[in-house]
Order: C-alpha cells, then sequence, then structure tokens
C-alpha cells in the first residue's frame, strides 16, 4: 500500500484488495463486518451526517459500550471526513456536561444503555445538539437515513484534518481536550505495525474501552492500518477471556495490568500452560506493569508479555519493548517507538538532556504528538516547547542501552522531609506480597516531614482475614526500610481507576 495521507485512503486500499476479509468480530453476537461492508457503512454514514447538515469536520461525540458497532462508527466516522470525540463512560452530571459542551459536539452517537447518563446531564448542557439512539446488538439500527444526495460521498480529507478529539480524565482539573489530526494518528498506528510487524493475518483480541486511546489506536486503528482483524467483546470477562482465544484464534491480546491481575487470580487449571501458546505475544500498557505480575503472567500461560507506554496527547505510542525476550527489559515499558525522547531537568528552560541514569521529567517529540489542546491556548503553551517538545509530567530515566523507566508523575512525586520519593517504588514491594492483589502508595501531609507516605491495597479474595495491615508494613520496613515504608496503610475493597485501568492516586486518601 503507498504511504497513506488520511484513513480513507486506507480503507480503499482494503477494499480493493481484500474486501471480504473480516475487519471485526463480536463475540457477544457472533456477528461480524468485512473491509467491503465497512466502505459501504462509510459512504452511508458520511451521506447520513450531510442529510442532517453536518459538514466534513463536524465533532461528532461517541457514549456507547464496547463492541462490534462501536468500532464501525468510531472507524467510519474519521473515514468519511469528520471528527469523533468518544465520552468518557465513567463521567456522570457535570463532568459529562462540560466534556459535550468543551468538544462542540454537533451529533452524539448514544447506545441505549447509557441513555439514562445522557438525560442526567442534559438539563446542565450549555448548548443544544442532535442525538441518536442505537442498540449496541443491532447494526442496522444505527438507522441510516435515505439521502438525495449524491451517491458518491466526496472526500475533502487531507493529511492535516482533525480526526480524533479526545479528552484526558481530568483527575487534576477539567480534562483537556487533545486533537489528533488524520497525520497524527496515521504515524502512531504505522509506528505500531511496523514495531510488531502487524499484517493482515494478525487478529487482536481487545476489550480495553473505545473512548480510551489505547483502544482507539493500538486496538482499532493499528490493526485497520495493517489490515488485520479485531475481536471485540462488549466488556471484559476473566471467565470468557481465554475460550475466547481458542474460539477466535488471535494472534494477539491488548491488556492492561489489571486484566493481566484478575486472569492471574482466576483458578489455575491444568492447561493453563498451553492457553497462550497460540498467542505470538500479549501486549501490556496504560498502567505500569508489576514485575512480578509479567513473569507469574508468562509462566503460567505461556506467552510473552511486551510492557508498552502510551498517552493520549501522542496518540498512545511512546515506549514499547522488543517482541524477542532477549532484548528486553523487564521493568521497562521500552525503547522509543515512533518518537524522540530525553529526560530533562524539570526547572531547566533550555531542556537539555540529562546523563544516563540521572532521573528527570521525560520530553516526546514525534509525528503522533498533537498539535494543541482544543480551545486551551494556555495549557498548550505549558505542554508543548516552541520546538515541538511534549512535557509529558512523567518522572524517570533513561539507561546506557536506550530503554527508559518510569518513577512516578510529578504531581504524584512524594516528598518526604525534602526526598523525592517514587510512588511506584512502595507499590512494587506490596505487590511481592502473597496476599495483595493490587496496591497504590500515595502522599498525606506530615508536621514533621511535610509529606508521608500512605498505601492502598486490595488483598487477594482468599486473603481477606489472613493478614493484617501491621504485618504489611513489616513487609514493606523489610524491603524498604523504615524511611521509605508507608507510615499508613487502608485496605480497599477496589482502587479508583481512570478508563484504562490506570490507578488514580490524587483520588486516595486514608478517610
Amino acid at each position: 500500500m503507498p504511504k497513506p495521507t488520511h484513513f480513507a485512503q486506507v480503507l480503499a486500499h482494503h477494499t480493493s484488495t481484500q474486501a471480504d476479509a473480516v475487519f471485526v468480530v463480536s463475540p457477544d453476537t457472533g456477528q461480524s463486518i468485512s473491509y467491503g461492508q465497512l466502505a459501504q457503512y462509510t459512504q452511508q454514514l458520511g451521506l447520513y451526517y450531510q442529510s442532517l447538515g453536518l459538514q466534513p469536520g463536524a465533532h461528532i461525540g461517541l457514549m456507547a459500550e464496547n463492541g462490534l458497532q462501536t468500532i464501525v462508527l468510531f472507524t467510519a466516522t474519521i473515514c468519511a471526513g469528520y471528527v469523533i470525540a468518544p465520552m468518557n463512560l465513567l463521567s456522570q452530571g457535570q463532568a459529562l456536561a462540560y466534556t459535550l459542551d468543551h468538544c462542540d459536539c454537533d451529533l452524539l452517537w448514544l447506545s441505549q444503555a447509557y441513555t439514562a447518563s445522557f438525560e442526567a446531564a442534559a438539563p446542565l448542557l450549555q448548548r443544544t445538539f442532535q442525538s441518536q439512539v442505537f442498540d449496541v446488538d443491532v447494526l442496522q439500527s444505527f438507522t441510516l437515513a435515505a439521502s438525495t444526495q449524491a451517491n458518491k460521498l466526496a472526500q475533502p480529507l487531507s493529511t492535516n484534518s482533525t480526526a480524533l478529539l479526545m479528552y484526558t480524565s481530568g483527575t487534576t482539573g477539567q480534562p483537556k481536550g487533545a486533537y489528533l489530526t488524520q497525520a497524527n494518528l496515521l504515524h502512531a498506528a504505522s509506528s505500531v505495525v511496523a514495531w510488531h510487524g502487524f499484517t493482515p493475518q494478525d487478529r487482536v483480541l481487545s476489550s480495553l474501552p473505545i473512548y480510551h486511546i489505547n483502544g482507539q489506536v493500538i486496538a482499532t486503528l493499528s490493526p485497520f492500518l495493517s489490515g488485520g482483524s479485531i475481536v471485540s467483546p462488549h466488556k471484559f470477562s476473566a471467565s470468557s477471556w481465554w475460550p475466547w482465544v481458542a474460539q477466535y484464534q488471535p494472534t494477539w491480546v491488548n491488556l492492561v495490568p489489571t486484566i493481566i491481575a484478575y486472569l492471574l487470580n482466576q483458578p489455575a487449571q491444568a492447561n493453563d500452560a498451553e492457553l497462550g501458546q497460540r498467542l505470538r505475544f500479549a501486549r501490556s500498557a496504560s498502567a505500569p506493569l508489576p514485575v512480578e505480575q509479567q513473569r507469574a503472567f508468562e509462566a503460567r500461560f505461556g506467552t510473552t508479555v511486551v510492557e508498552a507506554m502510551g498517552m493520549t496527547e501522542c496518540a498512545s505510542v511512546i515506549f514499547c519493548n522488543p517482541i524477542d525476550a532477549q532484548r528486553r527489559k523487564i521493568g521497562s515499558p521500552g525503547l522509543p517507538c515512533g518518537v524522540e525522547a530525553k529526560v530533562v531537568h524539570p526547572q531547566d528552560a533550555t531542556y537539555q538532556a540529562l546523563a544516563a541514569g540521572t532521573q528527570g521529567e521525560i520530553l516526546l517529540r514525534g509525528g503522533n504528538v498533537m498539535a494543541q489542546y482544543y480551545k486551551d491556548a494556555a495549557k498548550t503553551r505549558d505542554a508543548l516547547t516552541s520546538d515541538g517538545w511534549l512535557k509529558t509530567g512523567d518522572l524517570g530515566h533513561c539507561d546506557g542501552d536506550g530503554f527508559f523507566f518510569i518513577t512516578g508523575r510529578l504531581k504524584e512525586l512524594i516528598i518526604k522531609g525534602g526526598e523525592n520519593i517514587a510512588p511506584r517504588e512502595i507499590d512494587d514491594v506490596l505487590l511481592l506480597h502473597p496476599a495483595v492483589l493490587e496496591a497504590a502508595a500515595f502522599a498525606v501531609s506530615s508536621p514533621a516531614y511535610g509529606q508521608d507516605i500512605a498505601a492502598a491495597v486490595v488483598l487477594k479474595p482468599d486473603a481477606a482475614g489472613s493478614v493484617t495491615v501491621a504485618q504489611l508494613l513489616a513487609h514493606c520496613q523489610q524491603h524498604l526500610g523504615r524511611y521509605k515504608s508507608p507510615a499508613h496503610m487502608v485496605l480497599m475493597d477496589e482502587l479508583p481507576k481512570g478508563p484504562s485501568g490506570k490507578v488514580q492516586r490524587l483520588k486516595l486518601s486514608l478517610a
């Protein structure tokens, strides 16, 4: 395929070369959509938007759970020349209303499962727009109205046309809208395709939400660019995961550490070691993967776990480990993938790269990096240097081999008595305890130190009552020493997480 400048060209190529090949299949309904059918829906969808008076470039909201219809709507809207703006399904009330207002939504696709959430937010909206309710199980219920316009949809797309307006989680304030172009998304997807060597024979099983950048770019646009296929369940199910692998035979699976933890916590079976052998690899991103979980997953299920890292502002592509187990580094999200990367001192206005092994803030530059936050020039200036480097807010270092290591977030750093302590160091030690399923360290105020260390812990279901907080604190002191060990600990049923499964430390407290 000649190098495309926008995704409509990608679809045209696949339609001419493999129209009957499967693009997406739903394990919940058994339905599948081919590339030829996707092209038909794209044309219909573009004509439908035009019949509503929406010009190419209009903003199309999407509020729906995963599945075949949602994947088709997402991909076809981008190919038809419109800007897709997925809503965070965890948002409610004022937060949802803010995003719908801020994104200048012209039409909202709304699945029946989320009509109540939308109706609760509707009185808080400052703008009006059309909404279209659809049934997530019936493709025809898109009700793409017949149009009297031309039968062939014109494509006014260019490489700089905006394709995706994706909002950050907003854990430290109102969500910010990353404005990503066709070129940004193509660069990101092509980087992933090249890194993993994807071909039309590759198939991914992914339950990561389509309202998160990983689900959009890694699990949808990358397989689409390569001409591969997607198995898209409505939601993750630990009990159904390996049966789906057996039935639909994906060549790789898209995971986050939370899913890995849940799969490891399933009762052991005699054939566990055979379950992942048909896979080329499993990919884990969106949150740091604890070393012991990675090793336990590989040992139990017989497949390589490739740790990677992305962020919304970079269209989900930053770092990735090689698939070759001899070249990767466990505990690192990997080498730069499609980007330039460097570590700088957070207060150094010259942004000079620090020596290998020196901790600082990670900066990124590349074709997948957004040009701006939507309608927010001030935050754009804060995030991007004059020569195009994105200040990530992530702390870490680069080793002598070019692998990057993440130690925390600038805003999450625990500063105890003037010493910087990365929360992940405490997390990793707690996860070594056999009773701990999940853990997250966070800062609390201290009259003696300014800040001190606290930790929230989720125990494994079969460990409740078998371990005490005092025992967990003693475990930390044994591995970390007294100064870096938590002064406080709270047991929780679950940790607060964003849509990707990343723990939201700033929402943790001892209350």
